[in-house]
């Protein structure tokens, strides 16, 4: 019971890890091609739907697909761009077919991408996820600020709640061991909610007012289209996407001392490619490891 409680316990520290990742993709890009709050209420929905099927897909190995470590699959940041510009370009619809023929093309390529991770020593791949890593630091500092378009952006207020959130999660980490340091993030989370909710900045009645079920439709939001600029810039999204995934794998590796064939490798990007196909067709995104959650 108590080995049940923690691993429940741990899950949800994951979910919360990648929640807000998950939750700003949609909004920026759903934001930046000029959804309804309609739509964009569709969008997140489906995106933390998807992220679920993605990481199941990832974790549960067999012959296929999945490379059978602890991965948490959520929609890749490098995305952002080339989906608003593709949007912009093109259309919805051509978003959603680039990341169909970019998920094919994962497929396709796996066993030849497989055989290249020889060339990828653990400076490259760390290179690339820091990197990544570095490029959400300004999305960090809006969401401490008090996230894009709120009334008291930068307030005193919002940057305190944030550091003494931090602060809370390092000194748990600094001075405890076992369970409670492992779940330090999602402590750090609740008593900054708490200190929130005390501020009066936590308002649960979009929580009371939504519907306990949603049942996901394939195509909700547009049938794809293709265009071959829009396909040749997902898939080299996709391609350095599997960089950072890669790098994701061996760090898992390392962690849980498992040692990694090249066929679990190459069956960890069918299981991406098979996310991303999947993404296309409930009009959500392109799905990757998520190294936040490493």
């Amino acid at each position: 019971m108590k080995k049940s409680f923690q691993s429940v316990a741990l899950g949800f520290q994951h979910v919360l890890a990648m929640y807000a990742g998950a939750v700003v993709v949609p909004l920026v890009v759903g934001g930046g091609i000029g959804l309804s709050p309609m739509q964009l209420t569709y969008l997140v929905s489906i995106d933390i739907f998807m992220c679920g099927i993605a990481t199941i897909l990832q974790v549960w190995k067999n012959r296929f697909f999945g490379v059978g470590l602890p991965v948490v699959l959520g929609c890749t940041f490098t995305a952002v761009g080339p989906m608003i510009a593709i949007g912009h370009e093109y259309g919805i619809s051509s978003i959603y077919g680039s990341i169909l023929a970019s998920g094919l093309f994962v497929i396709l390529i796996s066993k030849y991408f497989g055989k290249l991770v020889r060339f990828f020593p653990p400076v490259v791949t760390g290179s690339v996820v820091t990197i990544i890593g570095i490029t959400l630091i300004p999305v960090a500092m809006s969401n401490m600020a008090g996230g894009q378009g709120s009334k008291d952006f930068g307030s005193v207020s919002n940057i305190s709640l944030a550091f003494g959130t931090l602060i809370v999660i390092i000194l748990i980490q600094r001075f405890s061991t076992g369970f409670i340091r492992a779940v330090s993030i999602l402590l750090g989370l609740i008593a900054g909610t708490a200190a929130a909710e005390l501020l009066g900045k936590v308002n649960f009645s979009p929580v009371a007012s939504a519907s306990w079920f949603h049942i996901p439709v394939p195509l909700f939001l547009a049938v794809p289209s293709f265009q071959w600029t829009g396909i040749l810039t997902m898939i080299l999204v996709a391609m350095v996407s599997l960089v950072e995934s890669t790098g994701v794998y061996f760090a898992l590796s390392d962690i849980t001392g498992k040692r990694l064939s090249e066929e679990d490798i190459i069956r960890g990007y069918r299981a991406e490619g098979l996310a991303i196909i999947l993404g296309g067709l409930f009009n959500a995104f392109p799905y990757t490891a998520f190294s936040q959650n490493v």
